[in-house]
């Protein structure tokens, strides 16, 4: 009887294929399927390793983040004269429950320039973003223009719409058929140092 030749195609092989840590992220990967809707926006955000040109930084949200809740007292602050404070705590506060209202929609991004100054989004800030909430006029959104990230105020004159800055400094963009543009969500908190 002949023999069946061997086969050396296909299967695992000992020392085969890409070793850990050395592709273009530089640590171990793992596949994940994606909506077709998100491809692009998923791999804009990869090929810039988080770091925009238009300078938002991607920064993750996770499932089940630590919950670290803190002391919510029940008297107000008086921005005018001072008032005696309360003694007591009214309830303890988490903040992943006041700023994130949808989890698995809710991403972070860290806004860079100063376009969105008149809105309260200074540079470094931290933008909380929905992709569930419905991008229409006056929202603020973050969306990819031409493979690049910003951060503007949708708007609608007529059947014309744009992305307002809110610094007069800067000018707004018109949108239009040749601009390839995608929203990424709408922003729905800003969190700012003072």
């Amino acid at each position: 009887m002949p023999e069946t030749p061997q086969n050396n195609h296909g299967g695992r092989r000992a020392g085969a294929g890409r070793k850990s840590g050395t592709g273009s992220f530089g640590e171990p990967t793992q596949p994940i399927r994606v909506p077709v809707s998100l491809l692009p926006s998923v791999k804009a955000m990869l090929s810039s390793s988080g770091k925009q040109p238009g300078g938002l930084v991607i920064l993750p949200f996770t499932e089940h983040p630590t919950q670290h809740p803190l002391p919510l007292f029940s008297g107000k602050v008086a921005a005018g004269f001072p008032s005696p404070a309360d003694d007591y705590v009214e309830k303890s506060l988490d903040l992943n429950e006041l700023l994130v209202q949808k989890p698995a929609a809710t991403f972070f991004v860290r806004a860079e320039g100063e376009s969105m100054l008149g809105a309260g989004i200074h540079p470094d800030d931290i933008l909380v973003v929905d992709r569930s909430i419905e991008p229409v006029p006056g929202k603020i959104v973050i969306c990819a223009l031409n493979g690049e990230l910003t951060v503007k105020r949708l708007e609608r004159d007529g059947e014309q719409w744009k992305l307002k800055a809110e610094n007069p400094a800067y000018p707004d963009i018109v949108i239009h058929a040749e601009l390839e543009m995608v929203i990424w969500g709408v922003v729905t908190n800003v969190i700012h140092a003072v």
